[in-house]
């Protein structure tokens, strides 16, 4: 009998979570869900991915905060 998917990718991720965690960081916030489903949908709709939607907001505050 083979041992099931969910079981092998369990014991994969435990086996990495410590590279996993070394390699990228996760951050748990949270938002009013209408404006993360106004959000989403404008990802959506513009085929932008989050982590784009991070880096782009970062780059545009570090420049408005160098001209003040």
């Amino acid at each position: 009998m083979r041992t099931p998917k969910k079981v092998i990718d369990k014991r994969y991720e435990e086996k990495h979570k410590s590279e996993r965690k070394a390699k990228n960081a996760v951050w748990g916030t949270s938002m009013p869900r209408t404006d993360y489903d106004e959000l989403n949908a404008f990802l959506k709709a513009n085929r932008i991915s989050k982590i784009r939607l991070i880096y782009a907001g970062w780059e545009a505050l570090k420049e408005e905060l160098k001209h003040n």
